[in-house]
């Protein structure tokens, strides 16, 4: 009993030594990235690694730097605008879809249903070009067009969760608020989507780390008209290769900031929902 005991305890040992090293390798490139925003911009590439010192320490001078070269505010703003939108949009239309696709068994919801799983592997490069023609053409190159591609880009996924979790509850609860009188819609907003808390949740936070991050789709619709955070980075870098290290490092720590925020408020949840979109029904 006791070698048992002892050879169980090894074994957690060993596996915590190596969660502990995987997520110091996650953290890594944020501590050093956070380290470098201090630095003076000539002293980044010389010592990396090292900690800011009396001549190698640039106070708040690369955010101030950052902050006035690349708009930070503006693209800020545009980046929360989007962000925020778009994950009201996938989370709200996507829920209810699912609903509908889950509780409607016919071969219509049927095909539907494989339609949103069919556009989980679809690359994006193989739709990027007509995508960008086409939302071109119907003025769709804008912020507010931008919420809508996003909708669709992020619909695959989220409907697919939706539906794993709502295969799980049950249809009674249904049932009972529509003989209390309840039509549809306040069948699914005053008792569907509140059980759908943990799932919804976790929607929010994949989608929203995406979006926040994302800069091709951006890049490939709204351009510099609109910069989000990731464009406004990119202004950073000058001609012929030239980059600011200094201001870049820091607006990366501003940048990440906000997600990171909003992960932790919301990281109790993830596993949650994961695990309820993965039953099947």
């Amino acid at each position: 009993m006791n070698t048992v005991s002892g050879r169980n305890t090894a074994v957690r040992t060993l596996l915590y030594v190596i969660l502990i090293g995987v997520s110091a390798a996650f953290l890594a490139p944020v501590i050093i990235v956070a380290i470098n925003s201090f630095k003076g911009k000539f002293y980044i590439s010389e010592e990396p690694f090292s900690l800011p010192d009396s001549e190698t320490f640039a106070g708040l001078e690369n955010y101030t730097s950052g902050l006035e070269k690349t708009e930070f505010f503006s693209a800020f703003f545009w980046s929360l605008f989007i962000t925020v939108f778009s994950v009201i949009a996938i989370v709200l239309f996507t829920s209810m879809t699912a609903w509908y696709i889950v509780r409607v068994k016919n071969i219509f919801t049927k095909a539907l249903y494989f339609i949103f799983i069919f556009s989980m592997i679809v690359p994006f490069q193989m739709v990027m070009f007509t995508m960008t023609k086409t939302a071109a053409e119907l003025s769709l190159d804008t912020p507010w067009g931008l919420v809508l591609i996003y909708l669709g880009f992020g619909a695959g996924l989220a409907v697919f969760m939706f539906c794993g979790f709502l295969k799980s509850v049950p249809l009674e609860i249904e049932e009972a608020a529509m003989i209390d009188g309840c039509n549809p819609l306040q069948t699914f907003f005053m008792v569907v989507f509140p059980i759908l808390k943990p799932t919804a949740v976790t929607v929010a936070i994949l989608n929203a780390m995406w979006i926040w991050n994302d800069y091709l789709l951006p890049y490939l619709l709204i351009g510099s008209e609109y910069r989000t955070i990731p464009i406004a980075v990119q202004y950073l870098r000058g001609g012929y290769g030239s980059v600011d290290m200094g201001a870049l490092m820091a607006m990366l720590v501003l940048s990440i900031i906000p997600i990171i925020i909003f992960y932790l408020f919301c990281q109790k949840y993830i596993i949650k929902g994961i695990v309820a979109g993965a039953v099947k029904g």
